[in-house]
């Protein structure tokens, strides 16, 4: 027991810093923290009234999960992803997604809503061109797929792909270009699962992500 109370004061910094990495994480998702931005640490703790080390741990947290990078003499930028890191996410998508749909056939009404009412509302924000809107409800969309898996690992690990994609969805200047050709790709794919022909939308699905891997990679790499 006295070995484990002489651990209570890292415990304590410890979980100081996964608040303090989740609130990051929030601001670099929501684009208020931009990509190749330098990270101040005096700013930053001072800010959140936290201690260096807490700080450096929080940002250990995120390079992990690839939102930030650590460049040495110069600091901690906020991450911008390249081709290489488009083309290794969507590989992983790739196995994760394509995997997950063979499931549909077992699952109930609840992780069937889970994917199709994504669909749906991105619609209705493409409507009204709120791009961002269009973008998080599509993220939804992926996470109801995943979720067919009925895996709590697999959706953990998949949101931290997701994260890294939202991140390259930020260096990219055109929204709408990007957003846009995959609402009726989404609805097709829902369709497809709708009528039983699960094969069917898991090619659609391959193809979709073919397309959304070729155009992000050709946006980020004229940035």
């Amino acid at each position: 027991m006295s070995a484990l109370a002489q651990g209570r004061a890292d415990l304590e910094r410890a979980s100081t810093a996964q608040k303090v990495a989740d609130m990051l994480r929030e601001r670099v998702l929501d684009g208020e923290l931009a990509p190749g931005l330098r990270l101040s640490e005096e700013a930053i703790g001072g800010a959140l009234g936290v201690s260096r080390n807490t700080l450096r741990e929080a940002f250990r947290l995120l390079t992990r999960d690839r939102l930030l990078v650590h460049e040495h003499s110069r600091g901690v930028f906020v991450r911008r992803p390249g081709g290489e890191d488009v083309r290794d996410l969507y590989a992983a998508r790739r196995v994760i997604e394509c995997g997950a749909l063979q499931n549909w056939p077992a699952v109930g009404d609840d992780r069937r809503a889970a994917v199709r009412t994504p669909v749906e509302e991105a619609s209705a924000h493409g409507a009204r061109r709120d791009w961002a809107k269009v973008g998080a409800a599509n993220i939804r969309f992926h996470r109801g797929i995943v979720g067919l898996a009925g895996s709590h690992r697999l959706s953990e690990e998949s949101d931290r792909l997701f994260a890294e994609l939202m991140l390259a969805f930020r260096v990219v200047s055109d929204p709408e270009r990007l957003h846009m050709a995959y609402l009726p790709l989404n609805r097709e794919i829902v369709e497809l699962l709708s009528s039983g022909d699960v094969d069917g939308a898991t090619t659609r699905l391959r193809e979709y992500f073919d397309l959304a891997e070729s155009d992000l990679v050709a946006q980020l790499e004229q940035r």
